[in-house]
C-alpha cells in the first residue's frame, strides 16, 4: 500500500496534536465509539504476534472511587521527593482525569501468553511489555484522529490495582487510561506549558 502526502502529513498531524490529556468533559461516549477504539487497538503490532494486552473497562464507582483514592496517596507520597518551588509547581500539576473521564481502561499485560509460543522474546522478555505499550499508543492515535482525549495515569500502586480488580495470577498492571472529550485542545504538552518540563530532542548518534 502506497500512501499519499497528504495522508502522511494528516498522520504527523495527529501525532503533533496527541496530548495527555487531563481535563475532560463527562459527556458519556457512544458504545460506536468505544468499539472503533477497541478496533484501532487490536491493529497494533506484537512481539510474536501474542498481542499480551488485555483491557478492563472499569465502570463501577466504587472502583472508580477506590482507585482515585489510590492515586491521592500515591501522589502524596511522589509529593515528598519535592521541596520548595519545586513542589509548589507540583501540587499545581493536573496529574490525572479520574474525576470526569467517561471511558477509564485499566490495561494489563500477560507476563507469559501462550500465544505467540515464545517467539522473539525469550533474551528480551520486556518485549510484551514493549507490545503493550505500543497498542496503548495506537490507542491514543486513534483516540485523537475520532477528536477524543487520552490521559494516562502512573500515578498508582501497581500491587493495589491487580487487587482492586482481581486479576489473573500472570498479569501485570500497565496503565490506567482515561479517555474522553477533552476541555479544550493544545498542541503544546500540558508540562511543556505549566514550566515542569519543555519538550527536547535527543539527536540519533552513530557508531
Amino acid at each position: 500500500m502506497d500512501f499519499t502526502q497528504d495522508e502522511a502529513s494528516t498522520l504527523e498531524r495527529i501525532m503533533r496534536w496527541r496530548r495527555d490529556v487531563r481535563h475532560f468533559l463527562d459527556t458519556p461516549l457512544d458504545e460506536a465509539r468505544i468499539e472503533r477504539l477497541q478496533a484501532a487497538m487490536d491493529l497494533a503490532p506484537s512481539v510474536g504476534n501474542a498481542r499480551p494486552w488485555r483491557v478492563i473497562r472499569v465502570e463501577a464507582p466504587a472502583l472508580r472511587q477506590a482507585v482515585h483514592d489510590n492515586f491521592i496517596a500515591c501522589n502524596a507520597l511522589a509529593a515528598q521527593s519535592y521541596e520548595g518551588e519545586r513542589l509548589d509547581e507540583y501540587n499545581r500539576l493536573k496529574l490525572a482525569g479520574l474525576d470526569k473521564a467517561p471511558l477509564q481502561l485499566a490495561v494489563f499485560t500477560v507476563s507469559d501468553p501462550a500465544e505467540g509460543h515464545g517467539l522473539g522474546r525469550h533474551s528480551i522478555p520486556a518485549t510484551l511489555q514493549a507490545s503493550t505499550a505500543m497498542a496503548i499508543h495506537t490507542l491514543w492515535l486513534a483516540a485523537r484522529a475520532d477528536n477524543l482525549g487520552l490521559g494516562m495515569v502512573s500515578i498508582l500502586d501497581p500491587d493495589t490495582i491487580e487487587r482492586l480488580l482481581e486479576v489473573p495470577e500472570g498479569w501485570a498492571f500497565s496503565a490506567w487510561l482515561c479517555i474522553g472529550h477533552p476541555e479544550f485542545t493544545d498542541d503544546t504538552p500540558l508540562l511543556h506549558r505549566a514550566g515542569w518540563q519543555e519538550n527536547h530532542q535527543h539527536e540519533w548518534t552513530r557508531r
